[in-house]
């Protein structure tokens, strides 16, 4: 008796350690999920654990920032505030975090203003007023902000002159009057022309100060000097104030021209090609080529653009800061090797990637092939644009497939023979459903994978494998070796239906929306890479049929399309089932009560909205034929 009790208790605490080693590794395998992803600009760079693991490394790069990969939330950037601009131009050296930072660099320059990029307009401007000449000559460096910096210039040159170049008009020199006297008497050489054309009724002149004078008094006009012919000083609006691309007004100076570009709305004031002031909002969003519209903030501009598939937020110089023109893979399974119940699937799908006729079996131990492909179908199907990537099963047969996979000879002719078949079919790849292997034949399911893989990447094409959706707890008892095959295949589809199946003791949901999510979070807990991971969906459900006792007597697939029909006909009634997110309908016949949990078009949206929330590759529907045409409509807006 006592020791009976004695090996109960040991039994108790075997049962504690192994649930607390379960968890354990439940909870190391989650939080080596990776939770953050890096860009720059909006180029994904590589995914953490961590949110400072993910800074860390975004850092090192410019126009980087970190996002929170499920809901795509802004976690963290290094996005310059502030801009410094130089006669219009601007370079990545004049970026800043912050305006004193700003400040510095644009103190240093001449002719420049500071952008908040959250603002329009300027922070700060030093543009010049007036500008220095000697005689005809000038430079760069002889502009000042004011007047005195100018006259103080001046003193080191003789025949200088000052123009205040918001009045356009000579307002100070140091000619002495025997100076301006001798220039007089000197040939006239200075000429006024409007565009191009001698000003009617102008005579030439010999003294810069008169023809600056007479120019003043005629609109657009500017002086040649007829010797050199250099233009010497120009009254033609040269400050374009452009809205919407087009010249609204043009002004002779920068100040009337932003005074004018202040008052109309998406405004710019552009001069040699080059944007001096503007009232248009930094950022925008596109869908596609075409601007929708215009922010200041990028979380408004974020927010904004996540509404519309395609789009992106883009600067006014054209950098592309966030984009989500990715889509979802969409693969279908045919379940059948007739060409043409395959093509009548495709027909009524919208945006199908991946077709998956099913035209291979390993038909023994040795390596034979059964081969029911058919090249025309998929030369039809490749003329549609879709992909072709048929599955090759094992039976489901687990003797055999042990006796396979410990035939080396035996798997090198079936690669071959499938490869080369592959090839000449001109197949994207190959989707392998080996099911109902043994868990001891885990390492050399694993090898066989790998030798396969090599083979197919050889030929330039893919491997997709497909695993039930399985348990943490017991996963590694398993052929499937999930951290060992994530590595070697370039796709993996998580088979997340079966939740209840045909051999199922009690009723329920062929797959609940948050047993299917977690079944994600487990796969995404092995380390396999998101843009590997594709989300099996079921176009089916399974309806329960119990006695008077509610004791299960049986049960059978009925597929979507009939479902419609199913409810109607029997006036089943529905319920929200809160634990699957479905509709569990009941109605009674003959004495039975039959059970149903229903798939919709709402809950394929929810399972393409999981793919979309833990962004992965895509979602694999098991299998087409069984839906109605209407639902590729939803499948291929949410795409």
């Amino acid at each position: 008796m006592r020791k009976k009790c004695c090996t109960v208790f040991m039994l108790f605490l075997l049962c504690i350690a192994l649930i607390s080693a379960t968890s354990s590794v439940a909870e190391a395998a989650s939080s080596q999920m990776t939770k953050y992803r890096v860009y720059q600009n909006d180029q994904a760079l590589k995914e953490f654990a961590t949110e400072k693991q993910a800074i860390t490394y975004a850092a090192k790069f410019g126009y980087s920032h970190v996002e929170n990969i499920t809901d795509r939330a802004w976690v963290w950037d290094n996005f310059p505030r502030y801009k410094v601009y130089q006669n219009g131009q601007t370079h990545s050296k004049w970026e800043f975090s912050s305006y004193a930072l700003a400040l510095s660099t644009a103190k240093k320059l001449k002719n420049v203003h500071i952008r908040d990029l959250t603002n329009i307009g300027w922070s700060y401007q030093s543009y010049a007023a007036f500008q220095l000449f000697q005689g005809d000559n000038t430079n760069a460096n002889w502009a000042f902000t004011d007047l005195a910096e100018a006259k103080q210039e001046a003193k080191k040159w003789g025949n200088a002159h000052i123009i205040d170049l918001n009045s356009n008009k000579w307002v100070w020199s140091n000619l002495t009057a025997d100076q301006i006297k001798t220039q007089r008497g000197a040939d006239a050489v200075y000429q006024l022309t409007i565009n191009g054309i001698p000003a009617d009724d102008k005579p030439l002149y010999a003294f810069l100060y008169d023809a600056i004078a007479a120019s003043s008094t005629v609109a657009g006009s500017e002086i040649i000097n007829l010797k050199s012919g250099k233009i010497i000083h120009s009254n033609v609006p040269a400050y374009h104030v452009v809205q919407n691309g087009i010249t609204i007004h043009s002004a002779i100076n920068l100040n009337s021209a932003v005074q004018i570009a202040k008052s109309k709305a998406n405004a710019e004031v552009v001069y040699n090609g080059n944007v001096y002031w503007s009232g248009v909002p930094y950022l925008s969003v596109y869908q596609g080529n075409n601007k929708l519209r215009s922010f200041n903030s990028r979380s408004s501009a974020i927010a904004y653009a996540k509404v519309y598939s395609n789009s992106s937020v883009q600067t006014n110089e054209g950098r592309v800061l966030w984009s989500n023109t990715k889509k979802l893979i969409y693969m279908g399974w045919n379940g059948s090797a007739s060409s043409s119940t395959v093509m009548n699937h495709v027909a009524n799908t919208q945006g199908l990637s991946i077709d998956s006729p099913t035209w291979f079996e390993l038909a023994a131990a040795d390596g034979t092939l059964t081969d029911t492909s058919d090249s025309a179908t998929a030369t039809a199907l490749k003329a549609q644009g879709i992909k072709v990537m048929p599955l090759v099963h094992n039976q489901f047969d687990k003797k055999m497939t042990t006796a396979f996979l410990n035939s080396t000879t035996a798997q090198q002719k079936f690669i071959q023979l499938i490869t080369a078949k592959l090839v000449q079919l001109g197949a994207a790849g190959l989707n392998l459903d080996f099911e109902e292997v043994a868990g001891s034949d885990r390492a050399a399911y694993t090898s066989f994978v790998t030798a396969l893989t090599k083979a197919i990447h050889a030929k330039n094409m893919q491997l997709s494998i497909d695993l039930p959706r399985g348990s943490l707890s017991w996963n590694h008892a398993t052929a499937y070796d999930h951290a060992a095959l994530a590595p070697v295949v370039d796709m993996i589809i998580i088979m997340a239906y079966d939740e209840h199946w045909s051999g199922s003791s009690t009723p329920g949901s062929v797959a609940g929306l948050s047993w299917a999510e977690e079944g994600v979070k487990q796969f995404l807990s092995y380390g396999i890479p998101r843009s590997k991971l594709m989300l099996g969906i079921p176009f089916y459900v399974r309806e329960w049929k119990l006695d008077s006792t509610n004791k299960l007597v049986s049960n059978r697939a009925v597929v979507m399309k009939e479902l419609p029909k199913l409810i109607a006909d029997t006036k089943a009634t529905g319920t929200i089932d809160t634990e699957s997110g479905q509709m569990n309908y009941k109605y009674t016949k003959d004495g039975y009560t039959y059970l149903f949990w229903a798939e919709t078009e709402a809950t394929v949206k929810a399972r393409i909205d999981i793919a979309k929330a833990y962004d992965l590759a895509g979602v694999a529907a098991w299998r087409l034929g069984y839906e109605s045409s209407d639902l590729w409509t939803m499948m291929l807006r949410n795409k």
